[in-house]
């Protein structure tokens, strides 16, 4: 089913061609200006160069033809030579009802596809921080509008597992716990299988290691050392590397979870390093991969290029991997297992150039064809208030699962205060499964609904506000329909056999509007993989339900044809925002 726009444009491209002009004029667009119509088209204006005519009387001529047009109830030429229209009730009544009638409330659905979702990329043996939470927010998002548009889709965690930090740790821990039998070259019995540590001990061993190898040469070439033999195969740092694995995976998971975020795939760069040896030499031996002052590289650098392009180093001079062959060894390793169409990135918007290099390395050395599309959604940082990347009051990166408990602890004192002003009973479980589902709102519509490229002010405030563009105002307004709803059926109302009608007043049709854009924000947030079209698509049908709301007596209207006719409009539209609130990652509970 095409978008309302699009059906709408097709009656106007319609009378530009029979009124003797370009059927391409006739694209109409939202008016910029509601207080005059609801809908415009500019058509007129482009067309007046190409036939040397005054737009208003091309306007005019338009105009003419479009009369009993049964989209409109009113069509008007307005100088300089601006379409004004207004859509008709039946017309817009009969798109929300047809809308109603489809699986996927009119979206017109790609053919499917396997895609993989490649978000989170957190180091392991470090606990998960504030900048961890744009990729896994963003990403799960993506992942779920992708998967809604009936694609197979894989997500993965990506872990950094096999890189210096993990040296770093072991290093560390050898020097703390020498005692430990992983650093035992002469021990061969079993290692124990519970883990020596706990993640707390992870979270300062890996800083405080970090820190000394920037001081001190020596410990930072041990680490080195300790990162060679792990990678080598060394059977005690190898028994070590899985205990940290486990600690690490298992907070992650925890904190994750806490997001509503999950994985299907939980591989990390270990994961494809045997299959690096064998790509390096396809690489060489296919001309691509060469020596430049003792490194490997591969140029991809071209023609168009107005910028200077690095080449893309695949082995370091010291005979080290780095993440760029990681990178490129997993889309060879995707590309093996699940020949994807697309394999879509979140990470740092400043990793925009890497990114660049890896995706044309793989490209050039034949890991992928072109059957396959290579995606970075690169997003900008959280800040403070201040304008600053967000910092802790000692002025530390906020770890992730602290973040989430402010935002929890401050919403839980909300849902408390609201329930006892309303003479509520609530458990403290009810209480903190409310505040937790809330919470979740708070966060991750306040992140979702800023443009991923952009930076963005985390404000516990107004995250957790009822009111304006927030989570809880989302979910007020879910929660509302969901109450009327539940007291019409207690009433006796047989809302399956409501049916939507023409609107009788502005408010009605306002919403029938706002919820015909269903699709066509859908589509954007699909192609665009950008969420906060749908943040912003929710929040103006919330607004819109609202002030219909406010305007309409809809469980005392007198007239039974036209109550039923409202409370069909509403359960439609808590459909559609219990499909867009999944889509965002976060659940609306029963109250508030």
């Amino acid at each position: 089913m095409k978008n309302l726009l699009e059906e709408i444009s097709q009656y106007v491209r319609k009378a530009f061609e029979e009124a003797g002009y370009d059927a391409s004029l006739g694209k109409v667009g939202v008016s910029n200006r509601p207080d005059l119509c609801e809908f415009q088209c500019n058509g007129a204006m482009a067309g007046a160069k190409q036939y040397h005519k005054a737009p208003l009387m091309i306007a005019q001529d338009v105009a003419a033809k479009l009369e009993g047009a049964s989209c409109f109830s009113r069509v008007e030429a307005v100088a300089p030579g601006f379409l004004n229209l207004d859509i008709s009730n039946d017309f817009i009544c009969d798109y929300v009802v047809r809308m109603s009638e489809d699986e996927h409330f009119g979206v017109e659905m790609p053919k499917p596809a396997t895609m993989i979702v490649d978000y989170g990329g957190p180091n392991v043996a470090k606990p998960l921080h504030v900048g961890h939470l744009r990729s896994a927010v963003i990403g799960e998002s993506i992942k779920r509008i992708l998967r809604y548009m009936g694609n197979t889709v894989y997500g993965d965690i990506h872990m950094g597992d096999w890189g210096l930090q993990m040296g770093l740790v072991i290093y560390e821990m050898s020097l703390r716990m020498p005692e430990l039998p992983y650093f035992d070259d002469s021990f061969t019995g079993e290692y124990p299988a519970e883990a020596a540590f706990t993640v707390t001990d992870l979270e300062e061993i890996y800083p405080a290691a970090s820190a000394k190898s920037k001081e001190d040469p020596d410990y930072k070439a041990h680490a080195m050392e300790a990162t060679l033999k792990l990678q080598e195969g060394h059977r005690g740092y190898r028994a070590l590397w899985k205990c940290i694995m486990d600690v690490s995976i298992a907070d992650m998971k925890r904190n994750y979870d806490r997001l509503d975020v999950d994985f299907d795939l939980w591989n990390g760069e270990s994961t494809v390093q045997d299959l690096i040896p064998g790509m390096v030499k396809d690489m060489k031996d296919g001309g691509y991969a060469y020596e430049s002052d003792g490194a490997l590289v591969v140029d991809v650098k071209e023609e168009t290029d107005t910028k200077e392009m690095p080449p893309c180093i695949i082995i370091k001079s010291d005979g080290a991997s780095l993440y760029n062959t990681t990178d490129l060894a997993t889309i060879k390793d995707r590309v093996a297992k699940y020949s994807p169409t697309k394999m879509v990135y979140l990470t740092d918007k400043r990793q925009d150039l890497y990114f660049e290099q890896v995706f044309r390395c793989a490209r050039k050395t034949d890991l992928i064809g072109d059957e396959c599309e290579l995606i970075h959604v690169g997003f900008g940082t959280v800040n403070g208030k201040d304008g600053s990347p967000y910092k802790t009051r000692s002025g530390g990166v906020p770890k992730l699962s602290d973040l989430i408990d402010e935002i929890e602890d401050g919403m839980l004192v909300k849902i408390k205060e609201n329930t006892k002003a309303k003479g509520e009973d609530i458990s403290d479980d009810e209480a903190y499964d409310r505040a937790r589902k809330v919470g979740l709102a708070a966060i991750k519509y306040g992140d979702l609904s800023n443009q991923a490229t952009k930076d963005y002010i985390f404000d516990v405030d107004r995250f957790t506000s009822f009111e304006g563009d927030t989570g809880p105002y989302i979910l007020y307004t879910c929660v509302r329909i969901n109450s009327i709803l539940r007291k019409a059926a207690a009433e006796g109302v047989d809302l399956g056999a409501c049916r939507i009608q023409a609107p009788v007043n502005e408010s009605h049709k306002a919403l029938m509007k706002a919820i015909s854009g269903f699709n066509a924000e859908i589509m954007s947030a699909y192609n665009e993989y950008a969420p906060h079209r749908i943040c912003g698509y929710i929040y103006s049908l919330s607004n819109a339900f609202n002030s219909f709301y406010h305007e309409n007596h809809i469980l005392t209207e007198e007239d039974a044809q036209t109550r039923e006719s409202f409370l069909a409009l509403l359960a439609l539209t808590g459909k559609i925002l219990k499909v867009c609130t999944d889509l965002l990652g976060f659940e609306i509970p029963e109250r508030m």
